[in-house]
């Protein structure tokens, strides 16, 4: 009856005993509220979770994640779901505990250079906080406003300026991990990395939380480069580009970043937010930072323009401001979401391929093209050959979801057939578990999965994600399960 107000559901034996560890107004299980978490930014593959659980410190995620495995209920644990390759995404009826709400920055050491967060910590806030003293955090994925550090330490995310400064994995000191078993451990203590023994730091960090949920962080953050200078180079032909980008290096410079981006690309950026006016008729642009002590910046600078010059630049410029950089750059962190305002739908890859074969590659992409009639823009880390392949489609017109998908695993095989890998900073997640195949034997993964077992031996912890599986995995056969408590 219209106006009526329909009766709530009940929380069944499993929700309940979740509201009894974290409150309430900390479990989401009704439909209508779950939703909004079936996927995470890669949306071809989606899920609904049977509840999802809001932490607020570890001692609540050590007690959920006990109560889930004495139940043998799966669990993912969630950043902000800006995740590329289906990570957090459930494939049916685990239970999300959602780390956004333990956001807070525990501790600031500038004097030995470190900051301890919680997972749920925004990546750019934490240079925002810290600017005016001087100092910043180096990773910086196109995401950084949205993404948090937790999330960066799963997926050990990249970023523009990676080239220089190393991923999310070189910039971690100390992790704060809940193990599958509920056990609570540390390490890196005193915020010295390279202890004695195995590297489970290294482990740890872009094991896509397959191996643990981290609940704190320790990181790097390094003092304000005291110059930089950034410039843009347009092109007449991508392997001029490319080239350019070859010889950058082959100079003896190492550039605080070096991106690239082709015509379809630039035709995005352009049609949507922080348009710089690009030229719509160039093959392609180089966006090129260099930064460290002020004396030397202007000698870089020097010879990257002839560099570009040597390589037939259409037109190069050195931002006149700080105004004019962060114009740039903003308008090339805009590149994935700009690719909405010229396709309904679009699929973004992440392979990896030495800088020298640039030319080579994007020429088979543009084959792949062609043969499955689906526009692909190139937008790339060119300075350490991290390549994005954005596949533009319309999940409306029968087809072409499908083959977009096929697109972007034969665009992996490229990357794959020549040395490279099928992904630099997105991840594996649900996405790419099949093309792990490309670059690992089944022995290889076997290993791989062995030392999983050792962390997660009941595959609870985000099951079914990172290696090929030839069915479904536990997850399945537990779904919805009814437990007495």
């Amino acid at each position: 009856m219209f106006g009526k107000k329909r009766k709530k559901q009940k929380p069944d034996a499993v929700v309940q005993q979740l509201i009894n560890i974290v409150g309430e107004s900390e479990v989401l299980y009704l439909k209508e509220d779950l939703i909004s978490y079936e996927c995470d930014g890669y949306t071809m593959s989606k899920g609904m979770p049977r509840a999802v659980v809001f932490v607020r410190n570890t001692k609540q995620v050590s007690d959920v994640v006990k109560y889930l495995n004495k139940v043998e209920i799966p669990y993912i644990a969630r950043g902000a779901g800006t995740g590329l390759s289906g990570g957090a995404t459930p494939l049916g009826g685990e239970v999300l505990i959602s780390l956004v709400r333990m956001k807070k920055m525990l501790h600031l050491d500038l004097e030995n250079r470190k900051a301890v967060v919680e997972p749920g910590y925004i990546n750019l806030k934490l240079t925002q906080s810290i600017s005016d003293k001087g100092y910043y955090y180096a990773p910086d994925p196109s995401s950084q406003y949205a993404c948090t550090i937790g999330g960066n330490v799963a997926e050990n995310s990249g970023g523009a300026h990676c080239l220089k400064y190393g991923v999310t994995t070189n910039h971690i000191l100390g992790l704060e991990i809940v193990l599958p078993s509920g056990e609570i451990i540390e390490i890196g203590e005193d915020g010295v990395p390279d202890r004695p023994g195995y590297d489970l730091l290294g482990l740890l960090t872009g094991s896509e939380g397959t191996l643990g949920i981290v609940t704190k962080v320790t990181v790097k953050v390094l003092k304000t480069p005291e110059g930089k200078k950034t410039v843009l180079a347009y092109y007449d032909d991508i392997n001029d580009a490319s080239q350019a980008v070859s010889d950058i290096i082959s100079a003896g410079i190492i550039p605080a970043a070096l991106e690239m981006m082709d015509s379809i690309a630039i035709e995005g950026v352009e049609s949507a937010a922080y348009p710089v006016g690009h030229p719509r008729d160039i093959a392609a642009f180089l966006l090129i930072e260099v930064d460290g002590i002020a004396a030397g910046i202007d000698d870089q600078i020097d010879e990257i323009l002839d560099v570009c010059q040597n390589n037939n630049v259409r037109e190069v410029k050195v931002a006149k401001d700080e105004a004019e950089r962060g114009l740039w750059w903003a308008n090339r962190k805009m590149g994935f979401g700009a690719m909405g305002a010229i396709s309904p739908d679009y699929l973004v890859q992440d392979g990896v391929i030495p800088r020298t074969r640039l030319p080579e590659v994007l020429a088979k992409i543009s084959e792949i093209s062609l043969k499955y009639e689906l526009r692909i823009a190139n937008i790339f880390h060119a300075g350490d050959g991290n390549l994005h392949p954005l596949i533009l489609f319309d999940a409306s017109i029968p087809g072409q979801s499908e083959r977009a998908s096929k697109a972007g695993s034969e665009c992996l095989k490229v990357c794959a057939d020549i040395g490279g890998s099928i992904t630099g900073e997105h991840g594996v997640g649900i996405e790419k578990s099949a093309e792990m195949r490309f670059i690992f034997s089944d022995e290889e993964m076997a290993a791989q999965t062995d030392i999983r077992a050792v962390f997660n031996p009941e595959d609870l912890l985000n099951p079914g994600k990172l290696f090929p599986s030839p069915g479904r995995c536990v997850e399945v056969k537990q779904e919805w399960k009814t437990v007495e408590v």
